[in-house]
């Protein structure tokens, strides 16, 4: 089966709930567009940590209704070093001002994906 033809299956809500998740997969990998954000906690790490902490952000694919209710693929967690961590993605218009009125539309929306030590939540 094609993808074209799998998208033709696809109710509306489930369409853009695809998009969506596929637009947060590819800013997580390196390959989408978006920011990125490291908290202080995440920084003081040092560089060797963030490498590490980024490539399991990179990597995470523990995705389950509890922590992905809505199969947006927008917020993960793990341990590093005996100390959790959080990465999550927000949607935000253009200018980053408020909301985006669309996710699954990049045209007008800036990701920004957050990475932090789960006490700095």
């Amino acid at each position: 089966m094609t993808r074209q033809s799998e998208d033709a299956r696809l109710s509306p809500v489930q369409d853009r709930m695809h998009k969506i998740r596929t637009l947060n997969d590819s800013l997580r990998k390196g390959k989408g567009s978006g920011r990125i954000l490291l908290t202080q906690g995440i920084i003081s790490l040092g560089d060797q940590a963030v490498a590490t902490i980024l490539t399991a952000v990179h990597d995470f694919d523990t995705f389950s209704p509890d922590n992905d209710p809505y199969g947006e693929h927008d917020f993960g967690s793990f341990e590093h070093s005996g100390e959790r961590m959080f990465w999550k993605i927000d949607y935000y218009d253009s200018d980053c001002l408020s909301g985006s009125p669309d996710p699954s539309d990049p045209t007008i929306t800036t990701r920004v994906l957050t990475v932090m030590l789960a006490r700095e939540y």
